[in-house]
């Protein structure tokens, strides 16, 4: 009797729900897409300092918003002392497309034929924790599923050796696990969090090496402690929860094939690991700290990335480092140390994604959970007033591969950058896009809980079919 036979045949079969709940599912419609990668700038990336020009705000620097437009505006009374305060960035068009990025994204201007730039994102509360969480799940507040555990959810994933959803950090972003939590869905949706802040695979997954005893051993152990629980779902009757030990636990013991290899960026040539930026550990501990991240941290994730998804992975999610990095409230020239880092790697990624064939099959989601407004912050809290604060009405996100319409600028904002005015996309009609490119219906893909059923878009959600072939 071989394995699976054996988790059939133990506990009236309930073993089995485990390892199913893991496999590959059909999509409720033929799909342009199979994987997901998204890099999530936390703190919030300004958009007129990057994908959105704006040469009012040129022309305006240092001067009060025009009475006419504040007036008209949707938010005129808090713009009565808003200072405007021009890019410190020159634009430029790039490509055949001729889309404009700023100085601060050179190589990703170079790639940007590939790219869907949406300027018109917009979302509810302009508070970091609520923000991070809707654009993670799409609820305002904790307890509700992650986009990846939503997907894995409906698609399953294609490696059985791999965890279907991986979150990458160096450190923990704001927030923190809630942001690849399963929610009440089975706990074998729930993302497996892995840090790139370390470049040895044994260190950035504790304990996976059994150093004491052999595989074979492990899997005689592993078998008996899953026959003991199927037998205790027998006599208690369905658990969710102990049924996703059981895949976790199956999970774990079959990364050990691959996992050490497929986080190993030390296995990829020098020259790959120069064209993300990747540093070795000892070249980071040294690297000058100019920002509240490290030097080839993000590039590290961006790398594991592409290798995940080459595996089969259905969902990545790469956070660019610990808390809020991107929250520039006292000086937006901190944004020049960012975009260093994170410009080379993206760029990296999706150039080696579209030479391999993959960047059809994956789609590549970037952008944080807001973006910050075309005036000065100057509240009395702030040491250097040269920063912006928070937008959650009008910022931009990038969108490429999977049936993404690149070369494309969707959406705008007003002629200073406050808020989202033609072709608006709130963040449940981007979530209904991207589940609508891996071939699920947001409205079918629900789960039923505490009485009702629930999906990552809530009530609401419309596909944007302006961006998508």
């Amino acid at each position: 009797m071989n394995r699976r036979d054996a988790l059939k045949t133990f506990g009236a079969g309930f073993g089995m729900l485990g390892v199913a709940q893991a496999a590959s599912q059909q999509p409720h419609f033929a799909s342009q897409a199979k994987q997901v990668i998204y890099l999530f700038l936390n703190g919030g990336p300004s958009q007129v300092d990057s994908f959105d020009p704006k040469p009012l705000l040129t022309k305006y620097d240092g001067k009060g918003v025009p009475e006419e437009f504040a007036k008209n505006a949707k938010k005129g009374k808090d713009m009565r002392n808003a200072r405007l305060m021009g890019s410190p960035w020159q634009f430029k068009n790039y490509g055949q497309s001729g889309l404009p990025v700023s100085d601060l994204f050179p190589k990703l201007g170079a790639c940007i034929d590939d790219v869907c730039v949406i300027r018109s994102m917009h979302t509810d509360l302009p508070s970091h924790e609520q923000a991070i969480t809707q654009m993670n799940s799409g609820r305002l507040i904790a307890g509700h599923p992650s986009m990846g555990s939503w997907i894995t959810y409906g698609l399953g994933t294609e490696n059985q050796n791999l965890p279907g959803f991986i979150a990458l950090c160096a450190g923990t972003p704001h927030v923190g696990p809630q942001l690849w939590s399963n929610g009440y869905l089975p706990s074998a949706y729930q993302g497996t969090y892995v840090p790139t802040d370390e470049s040895d695979p044994e260190k950035m997954i504790q304990n996976l090496t059994n150093r004491r005893i052999g595989r074979q051993d492990q899997r005689r152990q592993l078998d008996l402690v899953n026959a003991l629980n199927k037998l205790d779902i027998e006599r208690r009757g369905t658990d969710n929860n102990l049924e996703g030990r059981i895949a976790a636990m199956e999970t774990a013991f079959s990364m050990q094939v691959e996992a050490l290899d497929a986080f190993d960026v030390r296995k990829e040539t020098a020259a790959v690991r120069e064209r993300y930026g990747v540093l070795d550990h000892v070249e980071a501990s040294n690297s000058k700290k100019r920002s509240a991240t490290r030097d080839g941290d993000f590039a590290r994730g961006c790398l594991v990335a592409r290798r995940l998804v080459e595996r089969g992975v259905r969902v990545v999610q790469v956070y660019f480092g610990e808390d809020i990095p991107w929250d520039s409230h006292h000086d937006i020239l901190v944004h020049r140390d960012l975009a260093r880092q994170a410009d080379q790697p993206i760029a990296a990624l999706l150039t080696d994604l579209k030479q391999s064939g993959l960047l059809k099959d994956t789609i590549v989601v970037i952008g944080g959970e807001f973006g910050r407004t075309p005036s000065v912050e100057t509240s009395g809290r702030i040491n250097v007033q040269n920063g912006r604060d928070h937008n959650s009405e009008g910022f931009t996100y990038l969108v490429a591969g999977g049936g993404f319409k690149g070369g494309t600028a969707y959406g705008a904002t007003d002629e200073f950058g406050f808020a989202a005015v033609e072709n608006r996309v709130h963040l449940h009609d981007l979530h209904a896009t991207i589940l609508n490119q891996l071939g699920l219906d947001h409205k079918r893909l629900t789960y039923r809980y505490s009485g009702r059923d629930f999906r990552l878009t809530d009530v609401a959600g419309n596909v944007v079919q302006g961006i998508i072939s």
